[in-house]
């Protein structure tokens, strides 16, 4: 069955990603319907699903060529049943060596790709970081010599 390509819509939603470059970057090429590959459609999903409903999400992510209505709905449901926070600059990058498409495209620039920086998420995400980094520096002293010794 083929998909009607629909206007982008315009959403408060859809404008505060655009306060992002990258994600301006990944709205536009959805909108004029590039592939941006597995990774970018995770990216976006991982950031976006703060801004916008799960209906609007899914449209958006149906612009893909390369995503369909089952891709576009289970990765929906991956990113929020893992309750994925929107990944670290670092991370994007990983993300991007692993595909053609450029997620982020400016990777040259230290500012470029930090989505911490430009948008304001739910307190959730930021207490949900916060309590993982706390997790992770226990893990580290238990690890290290002191705590053995």
């Amino acid at each position: 069955m083929a998909r009607t390509r629909k206007a982008p819509r315009t959403s408060s939603g859809r404008e505060a990603l655009r306060k992002n470059g990258m994600m301006t970057h990944l709205l536009d090429s959805l909108d004029e319907g590039k592939d941006i590959g597995h990774f970018g459609r995770l990216v976006f999903a991982m950031v976006a699903r703060h801004f916008l409903d799960d209906e609007e999400l899914r449209e958006t992510l149906l612009q893909d060529p390369a995503c369909d209505e089952h891709q576009a709905t289970s990765l929906i449901e991956q990113v929020k049943a893992r309750d994925y926070s929107p990944p670290r600059r670092e991370k994007v990058l990983q993300f991007q060596a692993q595909q053609d498409f450029p997620i982020c495209p400016n990777p040259d620039d230290p500012d470029a790709c930090n989505v911490y920086k430009d948008l304001q998420f739910p307190e959730s995400v930021y207490e949900h970081i916060s309590g993982y980094r706390e997790q992770k520096a226990h893990v580290h002293e238990d690890e290290s010599p002191a705590a053995q010794g």
